[in-house]
């Protein structure tokens, strides 16, 4: 399993392939290893898989000085933050633990749309309605697979049952 690219969303057909190629027969770790992959596919698009939301589904900001924080290696450095702030930090950074696909970007936050690109390829676009958060034009993980590119997360990975 270790010769191929797992961080990259790929159909169930291929997985499939890949998979045999490599390990060549199905004992019960395969089999729900495949059954978690499928099921993964399923779900339905949420914009809350790309860009950190917050818990009513809001887009979050990154907050000021995040990356200050976020670099900060020792708890004297950390500590020149406020409460508040840290707080902030916090929420956000288990935000954005918790993405399905890497490297998304807003692109537009309207009124009543919430359009995201991906960070690595412009031409990889998609809307969510801000209503209810859904995409506008693709139902579910699976339908994803018709672009070249798209990058899974650890937090996916782990969802899924594969280790880095």
């Amino acid at each position: 399993m270790q010769n191929f690219d797992f961080h990259r969303l790929i159909p169930m057909t291929s997985f499939v392939i890949d998979y045999y190629s490599h390990e060549g027969y199905a004992d019960l770790q395969s089999l729900q290893l495949m059954k978690n992959y499928a099921s993964f596919l399923k779900q339905p698009l949420s914009l809350r898989m790309f860009v950190p939301t917050d818990t009513n589904g809001e887009l979050m900001k990154e907050p000021e000085d995040y990356p200050i924080w976020k670099e900060a290696k020792n708890k004297t450095r950390k500590d020149t933050f406020t409460s508040v702030q840290t707080e902030k930090f916090k929420l956000y950074e288990k935000a954005k633990k918790k993405l399905l696909f890497e490297g998304f970007k807003v692109a537009y936050n309207g009124y009543s749309v919430v359009r995201i690109v991906a960070s690595y390829d412009d031409s990889i676009e998609l809307s969510f309605k801000k209503d209810h958060l859904t995409d506008q034009t693709t139902a579910d993980v699976e339908s994803l697979t018709s672009f070249d590119v798209i990058y899974l997360s650890t937090a996916s990975l782990k969802l899924i049952g594969i280790s880095k």
